[in-house]
């Protein structure tokens, strides 16, 4: 930088710190979007040169301001954009160091778990924070240290707009990689997030815990009832997510007791729900004594098990030790849920055109009347079935031997 050069940035430095020391709030705003406008993009020598070296002042003034202000919403947003310009230049570890030492990394947790937080602020305080931990396995620490993990996940479950959810999911995907010591944390955070109420939420916590989960290798036996209990969700993405990550559970430990919480699904606690008394009533309305899910549940584990099956012969076989037969019988006979019907129908032709045993089995429990309707088509088996059939199902005694 030659003399003239550094004379110009030094009053241009000096200029700014007055104008921000002595402005009000419309001054600032107009300082920062400024700031934004003539160095989004630059390198951190070239903003170092904008401030003559001393870019601290007015990094360290930014997140001061921020750290007093973000509860009311004053100029968070240009100050926000602000900061994601230090921290996104290359050779920029000055400028975070520099953050850092200001308590701008606990400020931006915060500023993201604070309900009243506009959902455009929160997206840029991500960013900020992505561009931080994407610095150095020393960054990701710090924000794991500062309990972001934690912030970050509530952030995810509670909000309300997907463009948030989704930078969400990005930074816990950052902090889990090469990051060992972290790592589980941030597992056990996906696992958390699939108890919240928010289907979005949960569409996205599977799809990251498919990509954490070889990086913890181990699976975390909590995680098997809150999957599974997303089954009876009744958003369809939220079960095809569900299925694609039980799918890669089964090449760890876990996979015998997913298979029998699976099983178990098809035959719902309250087994006299499917009982002749719960038919429809004169008027034509069910009488059930179930909740939605719980058939949503079934039909979907149905599904699930079909899948599975199909991938390998060996985990076919595992579900037909575990009576799997037995049960995608009982829930061909659950007249209260087509579906239900349906997914068990197909998963039980799978079983019956690969395992002779499961064929044989099948035909004695139906008798010849159904068992040739299946055999012609399972697909539609529900429509064509009587309460007498459905019964015969419901009470049927199949266990082969194991």
């Amino acid at each position: 930088m030659g003399p003239t050069d550094y004379k110009t940035s030094v009053y241009r430095v000096a200029d700014i710190i007055g104008k921000w020391d002595k402005g009000t709030t419309k001054v600032r705003k107009r300082l920062l979007q400024d700031f934004v406008v003539a160095n989004q993009g630059k390198t951190g020598p070239e903003v170092e040169h904008y401030f003559a070296q001393a870019e601290s002042l007015f990094l360290f003034r930014m997140t001061s301001w921020l750290r007093l202000t973000y509860m009311t919403g004053t100029c968070t947003h240009e100050i926000l954009c602000a900061v994601a310009v230090f921290l996104s230049v290359s050779n920029g570890h000055k400028f975070m160091a520099d953050f850092i030492e200001s308590g701008g990394t606990l400020t931006l947790l915060e500023i993201i778990d604070f309900k009243q937080t506009r959902e455009v602020d929160k997206r840029e305080a991500l960013k900020c924070l992505y561009s931080l931990g994407n610095a150095g396995r020393k960054y990701k620490e710090l924000i794991c240290e500062c309990s972001g993990i934690r912030a970050v996940a509530e952030c995810l479950a509670r909000s309300k707009q997907e463009e948030t959810q989704n930078a969400c999911k990005t930074l816990l995907l950052l902090l889990a990689d090469g990051n060992p010591k972290f790592k589980n944390q941030v597992y056990k955070g996906l696992i958390a997030i699939l108890t919240c109420n928010s289907p979005k939420a949960h569409q996205l916590a599977c799809n990251a815990l498919r990509t954490v989960q070889p990086i913890v290798a181990s699976v975390n036996s909590a995680i098997i009832e809150p999957l599974l209990k997303l089954l009876g969700s009744l958003h369809l993405e939220v079960q095809f997510e569900v299925t694609e990550l039980l799918k890669d559970l089964m090449h760890y430990e876990a996979a015998d007791a997913i298979l029998t919480e699976l099983v178990a699904l098809l035959r719902p606690a309250a087994e006299n729900s499917l009982t002749q008394t719960d038919r429809p009533l004169r008027n034509g309305s069910p009488d059930l004594k179930m909740p939605l899910s719980a058939f949503v549940q079934q039909a979907a584990a149905a599904k699930t098990i079909g899948i599975l099956a199909r991938e390998s012969k060996e985990i076919a076989a595992k579900l037909i030790k575990l009576r799997v037969t037995h049960h995608l019988l009982y829930a061909l006979g659950n007249t209260q849920h087509a579906d239900s019907q349906r997914q068990a129908s197909i998963a039980l032709k799978f079983f019956c055109q690969n395992f002779y045993i499961v064929d044989d089995s099948v035909q004695s429990a139906m008798g010849e009347t159904l068992y040739d309707l299946f055999k012609s088509n399972p697909e539609s088996l529900y429509l064509k079935m009587s309460d007498i059939h459905a019964d015969v199902l419901v009470s049927n005694q199949v266990n082969i031997p194991k």
